[in-house]
């Protein structure tokens, strides 16, 4: 619908080959020469007109308000029967006419059953529940179509719930739901921070105190309803109860909460919607991001069926990663880890395409290559070690009683090499004539034995010139031998 100058325009576009409105598989009539009509355009005059009260052109709104409303009631059945696809049709149920039977009362349900939230009561009949809305909505839920009953009491929540995991989903307000919970407030979920409030208040402590005596009240009330259901079920229905000190903070969808195990699941059923895991469903967890320097890492949950898609728990702590490890080693659940983030649909569409080939190469020990590399070096250690027999031993026997006397050699040696070392240190305070001295013997010590009687004749010439050189040298550095000497003793 656009306006263009005085004129209203209506413009339909129909569905044919070559537009991209609607299915693309959509079956067309097959003929000859088909003809199709693509687009329809309507104008009306805009301007009032002297003779009607209304333009011509209000025609055009109301037919696209018509058509506006059509389109969304076929979208809203198109997106109920494929809603309904797939879902299993249930028992009736058998209704207890006995006034007797178990009933909560003032009790909330999610998901909601209209928009706006309303309470109800429930009933424990004789193969299933009913939950009745005030506005007189009922909603059935069958035991045998219960896979896990799990009771949170509230003393550490501010809501006391039963929730209900489904096996198969069922429909209400239009959609499928496989979690199902009923709930009521125990406190005030939120607290007005701009009112003037005293801890030592009278009225705060007698609010306290109320609260208190209502949680005790309800959880009595819940635990009397549970016993009652277990009774009249008679073992179809049982309930659990989360482990609160095996409980982590994790981000299952987009906010933290705390995940509390049981003794068959992994649940969130405080904040909505529900997080819940059947163990039992589990192949694999995988952790991802484990690196020292970071401050959280994330847990994948790998699903026996792997049509399904893998469930992934963001920034849980990394002080809750020893207690998860332990955790899951109790329920036998294997665990790999790893510092990266994977792409997990890709992997489990490479599983679906050739599954067999997938385990013939090893299935999931690419997860930890590192477990692997230590064995390979384990078992090349364990290879290249081999034991030697006695012939071999003697011969290791006489090699470290040669290695022995090497050993002392080398210790004569050093302990000469640092006595000699001791000595150059007393050598450092002679004259240069004690210094030449001893330079001119370790000359000749050194010196071959055929070049050392030349040597000597030349030397005796050079040694005579010296001491005749050196009287004049004694005299001028005499003074300077009886200071040094004179230093010294000072």
């Amino acid at each position: 619908m656009s306006k263009e100058g005085e004129y209203s325009y209506l413009r339909i576009n129909f569905f044919c080959p070559g537009s991209n409105i609607g299915k693309e598989n959509k079956a067309f009539p097959s003929s000859d020469e088909p003809t199709f009509i693509k687009e329809l355009t309507y104008r009306a005059w805009a301007g009032h007109m002297a003779n009607r009260g209304e333009p011509p052109a209000s025609n055009l709104q109301l037919c696209f308000r018509l058509i506006k409303e059509l389109q969304k009631k076929f979208k809203a059945r198109e997106d109920e029967e494929r809603e309904k696809e797939g879902i299993v049709k249930q028992d009736k149920l058998i209704i207890n006419h006995n006034k007797a039977i178990p009933k909560l009362k003032d009790l909330y349900i999610r998901p909601n059953i209209a928009q706006k939230r309303m309470q109800g009561h429930l009933e424990a009949h004789a193969n299933g529940f009913r939950y009745t809305s005030v506005r007189g909505d009922k909603v059935d839920i069958l035991y045998n179509n219960i896979r896990h009953a799990v009771f949170q009491p509230c003393d550490h929540e501010m809501i006391i719930v039963l929730h209900f995991h489904l096996k198969n989903a069922m429909i209400f307000a239009k959609k499928r739901h496989l979690e199902v919970q009923f709930y009521t407030e125990v406190g005030e979920l939120t607290t007005d921070l701009g009112k003037l409030q005293h801890m030592r208040d009278r009225d705060d402590l007698y609010a306290e105190q109320a609260e208190r005596d209502l949680r005790r009240k309800l959880n009595n009330a819940f635990k009397y309803f549970v016993e009652k259901v277990e009774n009249i079920s008679k073992g179809d229905v049982e309930f659990d109860s989360p482990f609160r000190e095996l409980s982590f903070l994790g981000v299952p969808f987009r906010s933290t909460c705390r995940l509390q195990p049981t003794s068959s699941a992994l649940i969130n059923i405080v904040e909505w919607p529900a997080f819940v895991v059947t163990l039992e469903d589990i192949e694999l967890v995988h952790f991802e991001r484990v690196l020292f320097h970071l401050k959280s890492f994330d847990m994948v949950f790998i699903f026996k069926t792997y049509k399904r898609k893998v469930e992934v728990i963001n920034s849980i702590p990394m002080e809750s990663l020893d207690p998860i490890r332990e955790w899951l080693n109790s329920c036998d659940i294997h665990y790999t880890e790893g510092i990266q983030s994977l792409n997990w649909s890709k992997i489990l569409k490479t599983i679906l395409d050739d599954p067999e080939a997938f385990f013939e190469q090893g299935g999931w020990d690419f997860l930890e290559p590192e477990s692997g590399d230590e064995n390979n070096d384990s078992d090349e250690s364990e290879s290249d070690f081999k034991p030697e027999d006695e012939f071999s031993g003697s011969a290791v026997e006489d090699g470290s009683e040669d290695s022995d006397e090497d050993y002392s050699s080398e210790d004569e040696d050093s302990d000469g090499q640092y006595e000699e070392s001791i000595g150059s240190g007393e050598e450092s305070g002679k004259d240069w004539d004690e210094l030449e001295e001893l330079a001119r013997k370790a000359d000749d010590q050194v010196e071959v034995p055929g070049d050392q009687q030349q040597r000597t004749s030349s030397s005796s010439g050079q040694h005579q010139k010296r001491r005749h050189d050196g009287g004049h040298h004694h005299h001028g550095g005499g003074g300077h031998h009886h200071k040094s000497k004179k230093h010294r003793h000072r």
